[in-house]
């Protein structure tokens, strides 16, 4: 756990105490429950609309249009022209052998 120490209004610790003594809790209980729950509003999942996924795949499939599509030879010369890099220095040869294997194996 972790410590704060925090400088509120009188106001404002006195209605947070009061919350705090209504809901039979501890004023530290009270705090870090309001907190948790005003911080974790901003990570509901909101539905989307019908209409709305209907307008994003069709804003998607316009943008795929636009893309167009590349040639077998367009994507080996984008592989070719790949920067090559050395495997990090944790990285023991044993493991970058089994690491290869299982790319190889997924593709």
């Amino acid at each position: 756990m972790s410590r704060l120490t925090l400088r509120l209004p009188e106001t404002l610790h006195q209605q947070l105490s009061y919350q705090a003594s209504q809901e039979g809790v501890s004023l530290n209980q009270y705090i870090v429950y309001a907190l948790t729950r005003q911080v974790s509003q901003n990570y509901i999942v909101e539905p989307i609309s019908p209409k709305m996924i209907e307008q994003q795949n069709a804003l998607f499939q316009e943008l795929l249009e636009d893309l167009g599509q590349a040639t077998p030879q367009e994507v080996q010369l984008a592989l070719d022209s790949r920067e090559t890099v050395e495997p990090e220095s944790e990285l023991n040869s044993e493991t970058i052998t089994k690491l290869r294997q299982k790319i190889g194996s997924k593709a």
